[in-house]
Protein backbone atom coordinates (compact mmCIF):
# COMPACT_ATOMS: atom_id res chain seq x y z
CA UNK A 1 0.00 0.00 0.00
CA UNK A 2 1.65 3.64 -0.81
CA UNK A 3 2.78 5.63 2.08
CA UNK A 4 -0.39 8.45 1.54
CA UNK A 5 -2.65 5.30 1.35
CA UNK A 6 -1.66 4.31 5.27
CA UNK A 7 -2.07 7.92 6.23
CA UNK A 8 -5.39 8.33 4.75
CA UNK A 9 -6.37 5.43 6.54
CA UNK A 10 -5.87 6.30 9.41
CA UNK A 11 -7.18 10.09 9.27
CA UNK A 12 -10.72 7.97 8.37
CA UNK A 13 -10.39 5.75 10.95
CA UNK A 14 -12.02 6.01 14.43
CA UNK A 15 -9.86 6.71 16.73
CA UNK A 16 -8.69 9.93 15.05
CA UNK A 17 -12.11 11.04 14.26
CA UNK A 18 -12.72 11.03 18.30
CA UNK A 19 -9.09 13.12 18.64
CA UNK A 20 -10.44 15.40 15.75
CA UNK A 21 -12.30 17.73 17.87
CA UNK A 22 -9.39 18.14 20.49
CA UNK A 23 -6.99 18.43 18.29
CA UNK A 24 -8.81 21.49 16.53
CA UNK A 25 -9.79 23.21 19.82
CA UNK A 26 -5.62 22.96 20.39
CA UNK A 27 -5.01 24.34 16.92
CA UNK A 28 -7.06 26.99 17.41
CA UNK A 29 -6.07 28.49 20.74
CA UNK A 30 -2.58 27.47 19.31
CA UNK A 31 -3.50 29.98 16.49
CA UNK A 32 -5.05 32.77 18.49
CA UNK A 33 -1.88 32.96 21.16
CA UNK A 34 0.43 33.69 17.87
CA UNK A 35 -1.30 36.13 16.27
CA UNK A 36 0.48 38.97 18.31
CA UNK A 37 3.59 38.88 20.21
CA UNK A 38 4.91 41.40 22.76
CA UNK A 39 8.50 42.54 21.29
CA UNK A 40 11.46 43.55 23.35
CA UNK A 41 10.17 47.27 24.03
CA UNK A 42 7.36 46.71 25.27
CA UNK A 43 5.33 47.63 22.20
CA UNK A 44 2.52 45.10 20.55
CA UNK A 45 3.55 43.81 17.36
CA UNK A 46 1.60 41.49 14.75
CA UNK A 47 3.14 38.75 13.33
CA UNK A 48 2.87 38.85 9.67
CA UNK A 49 0.24 37.72 7.48
CA UNK A 50 -1.19 34.02 7.28
CA UNK A 51 -2.83 31.79 5.46
CA UNK A 52 -5.27 29.72 7.56
CA UNK A 53 -3.80 26.27 8.28
CA UNK A 54 -4.61 22.71 9.17
CA UNK A 55 -4.30 20.55 12.16
CA UNK A 56 -0.71 18.59 12.81
CA UNK A 57 -0.11 19.93 8.72
CA UNK A 58 -0.58 23.77 9.10
CA UNK A 59 -0.05 24.75 5.67
CA UNK A 60 2.37 22.20 4.06
CA UNK A 61 -1.11 21.22 1.86
CA UNK A 62 -0.30 24.34 0.22
CA UNK A 63 2.74 23.89 -0.98
CA UNK A 64 1.90 22.20 -4.26
CA UNK A 65 4.21 20.05 -6.55
CA UNK A 66 6.05 23.43 -7.20
CA UNK A 67 6.41 24.97 -3.93
CA UNK A 68 7.99 28.05 -5.32
CA UNK A 69 5.02 28.64 -7.42
CA UNK A 70 2.37 28.26 -4.93
CA UNK A 71 3.75 30.29 -2.56
CA UNK A 72 4.68 33.00 -5.08
CA UNK A 73 0.27 32.75 -5.31
CA UNK A 74 -0.29 32.95 -1.65
CA UNK A 75 2.52 36.26 -1.77
CA UNK A 76 0.21 37.80 -4.20
CA UNK A 77 -2.91 38.02 -1.39
CA UNK A 78 -0.79 37.72 1.65
CA UNK A 79 2.10 39.71 0.62
CA UNK A 80 5.87 39.42 0.36
CA UNK A 81 6.11 38.60 4.44
CA UNK A 82 3.64 35.64 5.29
CA UNK A 83 4.22 33.22 7.89
CA UNK A 84 3.21 29.74 7.53
CA UNK A 85 3.62 26.42 9.73
CA UNK A 86 4.65 23.71 7.79
CA UNK A 87 4.06 21.63 10.53
CA UNK A 88 4.95 22.57 13.52
CA UNK A 89 7.41 24.61 11.79
CA UNK A 90 6.65 28.57 11.90
CA UNK A 91 8.14 29.49 8.68
CA UNK A 92 8.61 33.29 7.25
CA UNK A 93 8.09 33.25 3.60
CA UNK A 94 9.75 36.37 1.95
CA UNK A 95 9.13 37.27 -1.79
CA UNK A 96 10.05 40.37 -2.42
CA UNK A 97 13.69 42.17 -3.38
CA UNK A 98 13.24 44.90 -0.28
CA UNK A 99 12.16 42.24 2.48
CA UNK A 100 15.55 39.63 1.25
CA UNK A 101 17.69 42.92 1.56
CA UNK A 102 16.47 43.23 4.83
CA UNK A 103 16.90 39.41 5.82
CA UNK A 104 20.45 39.02 3.80
CA UNK A 105 21.90 42.47 4.30
CA UNK A 106 20.04 45.06 7.17
CA UNK A 107 19.69 42.34 9.41
CA UNK A 108 22.29 39.67 8.40
CA UNK A 109 23.08 38.00 11.82
CA UNK A 110 20.13 37.80 12.56
CA UNK A 111 19.46 35.68 10.55
CA UNK A 112 22.72 33.95 9.55
CA UNK A 113 22.20 30.44 10.97
CA UNK A 114 20.56 27.17 9.57
CA UNK A 115 17.69 25.69 11.26
CA UNK A 116 18.58 21.99 12.74
CA UNK A 117 17.58 19.04 10.64
CA UNK A 118 18.27 15.15 11.66
CA UNK A 119 18.22 14.63 7.52
CA UNK A 120 21.41 17.15 7.06
CA UNK A 121 22.97 15.59 10.65
CA UNK A 122 22.87 12.12 9.15
CA UNK A 123 23.86 13.01 5.78
CA UNK A 124 26.71 15.86 6.68
CA UNK A 125 27.92 14.80 9.01
CA UNK A 126 26.44 16.44 11.91
CA UNK A 127 25.88 19.14 9.33
CA UNK A 128 29.41 20.03 9.15
CA UNK A 129 29.42 21.66 5.66
CA UNK A 130 29.80 25.00 5.04
CA UNK A 131 25.94 25.48 3.56
CA UNK A 132 24.38 23.18 7.01
CA UNK A 133 26.42 24.04 9.57
CA UNK A 134 24.55 26.34 12.29
CA UNK A 135 25.98 29.76 12.81
CA UNK A 136 28.77 30.20 15.14
CA UNK A 137 32.58 29.65 14.90
CA UNK A 138 32.95 25.99 13.44
CA UNK A 139 30.82 27.80 10.69
CA UNK A 140 33.55 30.69 10.52
CA UNK A 141 36.20 28.72 10.32
CA UNK A 142 35.02 26.27 7.71
CA UNK A 143 33.55 29.60 5.77
CA UNK A 144 36.76 31.14 5.99
CA UNK A 145 38.71 28.42 4.48
CA UNK A 146 36.24 27.32 1.65
CA UNK A 147 36.66 31.24 0.67
CA UNK A 148 40.27 31.77 1.24
CA UNK A 149 41.83 28.90 0.27
CA UNK A 150 39.50 26.66 -2.16
CA UNK A 151 37.03 29.06 -4.03
CA UNK A 152 39.54 32.66 -4.33
CA UNK A 153 40.26 33.72 -7.87
CA UNK A 154 43.74 32.55 -8.09
CA UNK A 155 42.71 28.49 -7.22
CA UNK A 156 39.48 28.53 -9.52
CA UNK A 157 42.55 29.81 -12.03
CA UNK A 158 44.38 26.81 -11.89
CA UNK A 159 41.45 24.46 -12.83
CA UNK A 160 41.16 26.26 -16.26
CA UNK A 161 43.35 22.83 -17.86
CA UNK A 162 40.42 20.93 -16.16
CA UNK A 163 37.61 22.57 -17.37
CA UNK A 164 39.53 22.89 -20.97
CA UNK A 165 39.85 19.25 -21.24
CA UNK A 166 36.33 18.16 -20.26
CA UNK A 167 34.78 20.62 -22.65
CA UNK A 168 37.04 19.47 -25.17
CA UNK A 169 36.20 16.03 -24.83
CA UNK A 170 32.55 16.95 -24.95
CA UNK A 171 32.50 18.29 -28.23
CA UNK A 172 34.63 15.34 -29.23
CA UNK A 173 31.49 13.03 -27.45
CA UNK A 174 28.72 15.45 -29.67
CA UNK A 175 30.60 14.92 -33.06
CA UNK A 176 30.64 11.29 -32.01
CA UNK A 177 27.42 10.64 -31.40
CA UNK A 178 26.24 12.52 -34.28
CA UNK A 179 28.12 10.31 -36.44
CA UNK A 180 25.82 7.40 -35.40
CA UNK A 181 22.43 8.84 -34.15
CA UNK A 182 20.64 11.67 -35.62
CA UNK A 183 20.35 13.84 -32.35
CA UNK A 184 22.34 13.99 -28.95
CA UNK A 185 20.79 13.93 -25.62
CA UNK A 186 22.33 17.07 -24.26
CA UNK A 187 21.05 16.73 -20.94
CA UNK A 188 22.86 13.49 -19.98
CA UNK A 189 25.93 14.94 -21.89
CA UNK A 190 25.90 18.17 -19.62
CA UNK A 191 25.25 16.55 -16.45
CA UNK A 192 28.47 14.12 -17.34
CA UNK A 193 30.46 16.76 -17.76
CA UNK A 194 29.66 19.17 -14.57
CA UNK A 195 29.87 15.81 -12.69
CA UNK A 196 33.72 15.13 -14.27
CA UNK A 197 34.60 19.08 -14.25
CA UNK A 198 34.06 18.98 -10.69
CA UNK A 199 34.94 15.47 -9.48
CA UNK A 200 38.58 16.75 -11.13
CA UNK A 201 38.66 19.76 -8.92
CA UNK A 202 37.36 18.26 -5.92
CA UNK A 203 38.69 14.76 -5.46
CA UNK A 204 41.46 14.98 -8.29
CA UNK A 205 39.50 12.21 -9.75
CA UNK A 206 36.93 11.70 -13.00
CA UNK A 207 34.76 8.64 -11.55
CA UNK A 208 33.39 8.14 -15.08
CA UNK A 209 36.70 6.29 -15.69
CA UNK A 210 37.28 4.44 -12.54
CA UNK A 211 36.03 0.94 -12.19
CA UNK A 212 33.03 1.51 -9.95
CA UNK A 213 31.68 4.91 -11.70
CA UNK A 214 28.73 3.68 -12.47
CA UNK A 215 28.41 3.42 -8.88
CA UNK A 216 29.26 6.28 -7.38
CA UNK A 217 26.83 8.69 -10.22
CA UNK A 218 24.39 6.83 -8.70
CA UNK A 219 25.14 7.76 -5.42
CA UNK A 220 25.71 11.42 -5.90
CA UNK A 221 22.28 11.28 -7.77
CA UNK A 222 21.01 9.34 -4.07
CA UNK A 223 22.42 12.51 -2.45
CA UNK A 224 20.26 15.19 -4.64
CA UNK A 225 17.22 13.02 -4.18
CA UNK A 226 17.15 12.78 -0.38
CA UNK A 227 17.87 16.55 -0.06
CA UNK A 228 14.85 17.62 -2.22
CA UNK A 229 12.25 15.42 -0.35
CA UNK A 230 9.91 16.44 2.31
CA UNK A 231 10.52 14.71 5.52
CA UNK A 232 6.94 14.38 7.44
CA UNK A 233 8.97 13.88 10.70
CA UNK A 234 11.03 17.30 10.66
CA UNK A 235 7.70 19.07 10.34
CA UNK A 236 5.72 17.55 13.49
CA UNK A 237 7.25 14.28 15.25
CA UNK A 238 3.53 13.35 15.59
CA UNK A 239 4.15 12.72 11.85
CA UNK A 240 7.36 10.78 11.60
CA UNK A 241 5.64 7.10 10.93
CA UNK A 242 5.26 8.64 7.74
CA UNK A 243 8.83 8.70 6.75
CA UNK A 244 9.42 5.23 8.14
CA UNK A 245 6.08 3.81 6.51
CA UNK A 246 8.43 5.23 3.18
CA UNK A 247 11.40 3.87 3.68
CA UNK A 248 13.27 7.26 4.24
CA UNK A 249 15.16 6.60 7.37
CA UNK A 250 16.44 2.86 6.35
CA UNK A 251 17.24 4.67 2.91
CA UNK A 252 18.97 7.57 4.31
CA UNK A 253 20.92 4.82 6.73
CA UNK A 254 22.35 3.05 3.68
CA UNK A 255 23.14 6.20 1.69
CA UNK A 256 25.23 7.56 4.57
CA UNK A 257 27.07 4.59 4.89
CA UNK A 258 27.82 3.35 1.28
CA UNK A 259 29.00 7.33 0.64
CA UNK A 260 31.18 7.14 4.05
CA UNK A 261 33.00 3.81 2.39
CA UNK A 262 32.97 5.91 -0.61
CA UNK A 263 34.48 9.41 0.85
CA UNK A 264 37.10 6.96 3.46
CA UNK A 265 38.30 5.13 0.05
CA UNK A 266 39.31 8.95 -1.79
CA UNK A 267 40.47 10.74 1.49
CA UNK A 268 43.09 7.80 2.50
CA UNK A 269 43.73 7.71 -1.21
CA UNK A 270 44.96 10.91 -0.48
CA UNK A 271 46.57 10.60 2.40
CA UNK A 272 48.90 7.11 0.74
CA UNK A 273 50.28 10.09 -1.68
CA UNK A 274 50.69 12.84 0.49
CA UNK A 275 53.23 10.31 2.35
CA UNK A 276 54.57 9.30 -0.33
CA UNK A 277 55.08 12.03 -2.04
CA UNK A 278 54.98 14.74 0.24
CA UNK A 279 52.29 17.68 0.05
CA UNK A 280 54.19 20.47 0.60
CA UNK A 281 56.43 20.10 -2.74
CA UNK A 282 53.26 20.22 -4.45
CA UNK A 283 52.42 22.57 -6.67
CA UNK A 284 49.35 24.79 -6.08
CA UNK A 285 48.11 24.07 -9.67
CA UNK A 286 48.22 20.47 -9.02
CA UNK A 287 46.10 20.55 -5.22
CA UNK A 288 42.74 19.35 -6.06
CA UNK A 289 40.27 20.81 -3.08
CA UNK A 290 40.83 17.48 -0.81
CA UNK A 291 44.24 17.97 -0.83
CA UNK A 292 43.69 21.77 0.94
CA UNK A 293 41.70 20.46 3.09
CA UNK A 294 43.82 17.58 4.31
CA UNK A 295 46.72 19.76 4.81
CA UNK A 296 44.73 22.81 6.13
CA UNK A 297 45.36 22.41 9.58
CA UNK A 298 49.05 22.71 9.46
CA UNK A 299 49.28 24.95 6.42
CA UNK A 300 46.71 28.06 8.16
CA UNK A 301 47.69 29.16 11.52
CA UNK A 302 45.29 31.34 11.87
CA UNK A 303 42.22 28.89 12.22
CA UNK A 304 40.83 28.60 15.27
CA UNK A 305 39.11 25.31 14.27
CA UNK A 306 40.92 21.60 13.77
CA UNK A 307 39.52 20.14 11.43
CA UNK A 308 38.17 16.61 11.51
CA UNK A 309 38.94 13.40 8.89
CA UNK A 310 34.29 14.07 9.46
CA UNK A 311 34.43 17.99 8.58
CA UNK A 312 36.40 17.78 5.49
CA UNK A 313 34.07 14.63 4.37
CA UNK A 314 31.04 16.81 4.71
CA UNK A 315 32.73 20.06 3.08
CA UNK A 316 34.03 17.98 0.37
CA UNK A 317 31.08 16.50 -0.27
CA UNK A 318 29.00 19.63 -0.19
CA UNK A 319 31.14 21.19 -2.68
CA UNK A 320 30.22 18.32 -5.08
CA UNK A 321 26.60 18.50 -4.75
CA UNK A 322 26.39 22.18 -4.65
CA UNK A 323 28.81 22.31 -7.91
CA UNK A 324 27.25 19.97 -10.40
CA UNK A 325 23.38 20.31 -10.36
CA UNK A 326 22.83 23.93 -10.32
CA UNK A 327 25.87 24.17 -12.89
CA UNK A 328 24.29 21.57 -15.77
CA UNK A 329 20.58 23.17 -14.73
CA UNK A 330 21.86 26.71 -15.79
CA UNK A 331 23.16 25.33 -19.03
CA UNK A 332 20.70 23.46 -19.88
CA UNK A 333 17.54 25.56 -19.55
CA UNK A 334 19.61 28.59 -21.19
CA UNK A 335 19.94 25.89 -24.26
CA UNK A 336 15.96 25.31 -23.82
CA UNK A 337 15.33 29.19 -24.18
CA UNK A 338 17.64 29.68 -27.29
CA UNK A 339 16.12 26.39 -28.83
CA UNK A 340 12.73 28.13 -28.54
CA UNK A 341 13.83 31.54 -29.45
CA UNK A 342 15.31 31.45 -32.43
CA UNK A 343 16.68 35.01 -33.33
CA UNK A 344 18.16 35.48 -30.13
CA UNK A 345 20.16 32.18 -30.81
CA UNK A 346 21.05 33.47 -33.78
CA UNK A 347 22.47 36.76 -31.80
CA UNK A 348 24.36 35.24 -29.62
CA UNK A 349 25.95 32.83 -31.99
CA UNK A 350 26.88 35.39 -34.19
CA UNK A 351 28.74 37.27 -31.28
CA UNK A 352 30.49 34.23 -29.90
CA UNK A 353 31.44 33.35 -33.84
CA UNK A 354 32.54 37.46 -34.40
CA UNK A 355 34.86 37.30 -30.99
CA UNK A 356 36.51 34.27 -32.25
CA UNK A 357 36.91 34.92 -36.29
CA UNK A 358 40.61 34.57 -36.47
CA UNK A 359 41.48 32.60 -33.60
CA UNK A 360 43.12 29.21 -33.15
CA UNK A 361 40.25 27.04 -31.47
CA UNK A 362 41.40 23.72 -32.80
CA UNK A 363 42.49 23.10 -28.83
CA UNK A 364 39.23 24.68 -27.21
CA UNK A 365 38.38 28.12 -26.69
CA UNK A 366 40.34 29.77 -24.42
CA UNK A 367 38.76 31.64 -21.23
CA UNK A 368 40.50 35.43 -21.61
CA UNK A 369 38.09 35.53 -24.54
CA UNK A 370 34.87 34.69 -22.36
CA UNK A 371 34.91 38.51 -21.52
CA UNK A 372 34.42 39.88 -24.72
CA UNK A 373 30.96 37.58 -24.88
CA UNK A 374 28.50 40.12 -23.61
CA UNK A 375 25.36 39.08 -24.79
CA UNK A 376 26.09 35.45 -24.18
CA UNK A 377 26.49 37.01 -20.20
CA UNK A 378 23.55 38.22 -20.93
CA UNK A 379 21.75 34.78 -21.51
CA UNK A 380 23.43 33.78 -18.72
CA UNK A 381 21.79 35.88 -16.56
CA UNK A 382 18.76 35.76 -18.13
CA UNK A 383 18.70 31.69 -17.49
CA UNK A 384 19.27 32.43 -13.67
CA UNK A 385 16.71 34.87 -13.54
CA UNK A 386 13.85 32.92 -15.39
CA UNK A 387 15.21 29.48 -14.13
CA UNK A 388 16.66 29.93 -10.76
CA UNK A 389 18.10 27.19 -9.82
CA UNK A 390 17.53 27.19 -6.04
CA UNK A 391 14.27 28.59 -6.48
CA UNK A 392 13.61 28.55 -2.82
CA UNK A 393 17.01 29.22 -1.11
CA UNK A 394 18.02 26.59 1.67
CA UNK A 395 16.43 28.14 4.73
CA UNK A 396 17.56 30.67 6.76
CA UNK A 397 16.91 30.47 10.83
CA UNK A 398 16.39 33.67 13.17
CA UNK A 399 18.74 33.75 15.83
CA UNK A 400 17.20 36.10 17.65
CA UNK A 401 13.67 38.20 17.75
CA UNK A 402 13.43 41.12 15.64
CA UNK A 403 11.24 43.23 13.46
CA UNK A 404 11.16 43.24 9.72
CA UNK A 405 8.87 45.31 7.37
CA UNK A 406 6.55 46.41 10.57
CA UNK A 407 6.52 42.67 11.52
CA UNK A 408 7.57 40.92 14.48
CA UNK A 409 9.76 38.03 13.90
CA UNK A 410 9.89 35.56 16.98
CA UNK A 411 13.39 33.57 17.44
CA UNK A 412 13.59 30.28 16.01
CA UNK A 413 11.75 31.17 12.32
CA UNK A 414 12.69 29.46 9.47
CA UNK A 415 12.99 32.09 6.86
CA UNK A 416 12.93 31.14 3.31
CA UNK A 417 13.51 33.50 0.35
CA UNK A 418 11.04 32.93 -2.88
CA UNK A 419 14.55 33.85 -5.29
CA UNK A 420 12.07 32.57 -8.01
CA UNK A 421 9.39 34.60 -7.21
CA UNK A 422 11.23 37.88 -7.05
CA UNK A 423 13.43 36.81 -10.24
CA UNK A 424 9.82 37.32 -12.05
CA UNK A 425 8.42 40.41 -10.21
CA UNK A 426 6.85 42.59 -12.29
CA UNK A 427 8.06 45.80 -9.74
CA UNK A 428 11.55 44.88 -10.80
CA UNK A 429 11.26 43.46 -13.96
CA UNK A 430 9.47 44.30 -17.58
CA UNK A 431 8.14 41.72 -19.57
CA UNK A 432 9.07 39.36 -16.36
CA UNK A 433 7.62 36.00 -17.48
CA UNK A 434 9.54 36.48 -21.45
CA UNK A 435 13.18 35.52 -21.91
CA UNK A 436 14.19 38.82 -22.96
CA UNK A 437 18.63 38.68 -22.66
CA UNK A 438 18.14 41.92 -24.12
CA UNK A 439 17.53 43.60 -20.71
CA UNK A 440 20.76 42.71 -19.21
CA UNK A 441 22.34 44.18 -22.26
CA UNK A 442 24.47 47.82 -20.31
CA UNK A 443 22.81 46.80 -17.37
CA UNK A 444 24.46 46.89 -14.15
CA UNK A 445 22.39 44.28 -12.33
CA UNK A 446 24.21 41.37 -11.79
CA UNK A 447 23.99 38.07 -9.72
CA UNK A 448 26.64 38.34 -7.34
CA UNK A 449 24.47 39.26 -4.56
CA UNK A 450 24.36 42.94 -4.58
CA UNK A 451 21.06 43.70 -6.54
CA UNK A 452 18.36 41.75 -4.22
CA UNK A 453 16.27 41.45 -7.37
CA UNK A 454 18.53 38.52 -8.74
CA UNK A 455 19.85 36.35 -5.85
CA UNK A 456 20.30 32.86 -7.60
CA UNK A 457 23.37 32.55 -5.36
CA UNK A 458 21.80 33.68 -2.47
CA UNK A 459 23.98 36.93 -0.90
CA UNK A 460 25.26 37.80 2.46
CA UNK A 461 27.40 35.63 4.88
CA UNK A 462 25.09 32.59 3.65
CA UNK A 463 25.43 32.94 -0.20
CA UNK A 464 27.57 30.82 -2.35
CA UNK A 465 31.23 30.51 -2.17
CA UNK A 466 31.51 28.81 -5.31
CA UNK A 467 29.83 31.58 -7.94
CA UNK A 468 33.22 32.36 -10.05
CA UNK A 469 33.71 28.78 -10.35
CA UNK A 470 30.12 27.61 -11.66
CA UNK A 471 30.16 30.45 -13.64
CA UNK A 472 33.58 29.87 -15.52
CA UNK A 473 32.36 26.51 -15.99
CA UNK A 474 28.48 27.94 -17.60
CA UNK A 475 30.23 30.62 -20.04
CA UNK A 476 33.27 27.96 -21.01
CA UNK A 477 30.66 25.46 -22.01
CA UNK A 478 28.01 27.42 -23.97
CA UNK A 479 30.41 29.32 -25.48
CA UNK A 480 31.83 25.95 -27.16
CA UNK A 481 28.27 24.46 -27.90
CA UNK A 482 27.15 27.98 -29.75
CA UNK A 483 30.69 28.26 -31.38
CA UNK A 484 30.86 24.56 -32.74
CA UNK A 485 27.49 23.58 -33.84
CA UNK A 486 23.68 24.73 -35.04
CA UNK A 487 21.57 23.34 -33.01
CA UNK A 488 17.95 21.97 -33.77
CA UNK A 489 14.92 19.97 -32.87
CA UNK A 490 14.82 16.61 -34.33
CA UNK A 491 12.27 16.07 -37.22
CA UNK A 492 12.39 19.69 -38.00
CA UNK A 493 10.14 20.81 -34.88
CA UNK A 494 10.12 23.98 -34.34
CA UNK A 495 11.17 25.80 -30.69
CA UNK A 496 7.46 26.32 -29.50
CA UNK A 497 6.81 22.78 -29.51
CA UNK A 498 9.40 22.10 -27.05
CA UNK A 499 7.96 20.59 -23.83
CA UNK A 500 9.16 22.99 -21.23
CA UNK A 501 7.22 21.44 -18.26
CA UNK A 502 9.90 21.38 -15.33
CA UNK A 503 10.25 18.24 -12.43
CA UNK A 504 12.89 18.62 -9.63
CA UNK A 505 15.32 15.52 -10.14
CA UNK A 506 18.22 17.30 -7.49
CA UNK A 507 18.78 19.72 -6.19
CA UNK A 508 17.20 22.22 -9.12
CA UNK A 509 14.38 21.81 -11.47
CA UNK A 510 14.76 20.48 -14.73
CA UNK A 511 12.94 20.23 -17.93
CA UNK A 512 11.02 16.99 -17.51
CA UNK A 513 11.87 15.22 -20.87
CA UNK A 514 15.29 15.09 -21.31
CA UNK A 515 16.98 17.87 -24.04
CA UNK A 516 17.28 15.88 -27.09
CA UNK A 517 18.58 17.88 -30.24
CA UNK A 518 20.33 17.53 -33.55
CA UNK A 519 23.83 19.11 -33.63
CA UNK A 520 25.44 20.51 -37.12
CA UNK A 521 28.92 21.18 -37.25
CA UNK A 522 29.43 24.55 -37.67
CA UNK A 523 32.77 25.15 -40.58
CA UNK A 524 34.93 28.56 -39.66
Amino acid sequence: MPPFAHLLQWLTSSPFLLTLPLLLICYFLYYQNNKAVVSRNGNELPLPPSPPGLPLIGNLHQLGTFPHVSLQSLSHKYGPVMLLHIGRLPTLIISSAKAAQEVMKAQDASFASRPPSRITDRIFYNSRAVGFAPYGEYWRQARRVTVLHMLNPKRVQTFSPVRAEEVALLMERIRGSMSTARSVNLSELLISLTNDIVCRAAFGLKFSEEAHGNSTHKLFRELGYLLEIIYMGELNPWLGWIDWVRGLDKRVDKFSKEFDSFLSKVVEGHIARAEKYGSDDRAENTEDFLDVLLSINAKDKETTVNFSISDIKAIIMEMHTAGTDTSYSTMEWAMVELIKHPEEMRRVQEEVRRVLSGCDTTKGIAEEYLDKMTYLKAVIKESLRLHTPLPLLLPKHSIEATKLLGYNVPANTRVLINAWAIARDPNYWERPEEFWPQRFVDSPIDYKGQDFQLIPFGSGRRGCPGINFAVKVVELTLANLLFHFNWELPDGRKGETLDTNSVFSGLAPHIKPKLTLVAKPFNN
